[in-house]
């Protein structure tokens, strides 16, 4: 290949399949908010907050440069990192939206530089602003903490597009010392503990079946969700799939791509392809199901199922 036809090779780069890739590393979730001098108030939600330096105590995070909120922490000269509990998905979702009052009907406290204060979240950062830098198509914002505040509550987690929250690793097993009892009671008559390592166990086996599909889990999740019809509207939907706005976009983005689903205004409707993707599914859950709770009654299974709908207030 000569000089020239070297110059007329032009590399795609697919910069929502890179997204995608992005989304592989699990990060926290956070509610960057400020107010300026004017009284003006902003919060967004964020998951790019990382640490950068203990001494000075630096900490930075980064914001689209077409965003309508830089402004106001350009020109506020402290912010807060609100990182949010497992707790707090809907509160997550309500600064992730654009054009509304987001702090209505939200409970929240002053702290340096009048920058809001969530009640409730995992911790919270005090940050007088310390640079703004130029990264691409966003900025960088660095902060120096001047207060923070540990409140060691479970944070929520954002994976895979997908809201999730955190689990031990199975392979992370305390060590039995010689004559303990293996199985503590008092470990194993505790019903939160025995609920969140059945769901570790059960999605271990299931979730490589599901993605086996082609499908993402965001993806999977809103074709089961819309197949079931016990959503009518977008609000619905949001609420139902427990994902962030951007990535129920993308996700329904992407489908609407396949020619899987048409967006009605109000909200979301399937195809025929999108229906029979969704049949697919449903047909590896079953099956999965049918394999896990196979040496059980059905009278177990049906009584098993009757007990997880009351605790989700179905």
């Amino acid at each position: 290949m000569n000089a020239m036809n070297k110059l007329d090779v032009i590399e795609v780069f697919d910069a929502k399949a890179f997204r995608r890739a992005l989304g592989n590393f699990a990060t926290g979730v956070t509610i960057m908010t400020a107010q300026n001098a004017d009284g003006e108030r902003v919060g967004v939600t964020a998951n790019s907050f990382n640490s950068v330096s203990l001494d000075p105590a630096l900490i930075l995070w980064s914001i689209d440069k077409n965003s309508s909120s830089f402004k106001i922490f350009e020109e506020a000269t402290h912010f807060a990192v609100n990182i949010l509990s497992a707790a707090q998905i809907n509160l997550s979702n309500k600064f992730a939206r654009r054009g509304e009052d987001k702090f209505s009907d939200v409970e929240f406290d002053l702290g340096q530089g009048s920058s809001p204060l969530f009640k409730n979240c995992s911790a919270t950062f005090e940050c007088e602003k310390f640079d703004i830098l130029e990264g691409g198509d966003h900025w960088i914002i660095l902060g120096k903490v001047v207060k923070f505040y540990d409140h060691g509550r479970s944070p929520l987690l954002y994976h895979q597009g997908a809201y999730s929250a955190v689990l031990p690793h199975p392979s992370l097993k305390t060590q039995v010392e010689a004559g303990e009892d293996i199985f503590p009671g008092r470990l194993y008559d505790n019903m939160y503990y025995l609920l969140t390592q059945a769901v570790r166990a059960y999605q271990d086996d299931y979730q490589p079946k599901q993605l086996a599909s082609g499908f993402r889990t965001s993806e999977a999740r809103l074709l089961l969700v819309l197949e079931s019809k016990t959503v009518n509207s977008k609000c619905d939907l949001l609420r139902e799939v427990a994902m962030p706005i951007r990535e129920i976009e993308q996700a329904t983005e992407i489908l609407a791509q396949k020619g899987l689903l048409i967006d009605t205004g109000e909200s979301y409707t399937l195809t025929e392809q999108g229906n029979k993707s969704a049949f697919m599914l449903y047909k590896i859950a079953e099956s999965h199901q049918k394999e896990v709770f196979e040496k059980y009654s059905e009278n177990d299974r049906e009584l098993f199922k009757i007990m997880l709908k009351d605790l989700i207030g179905i």
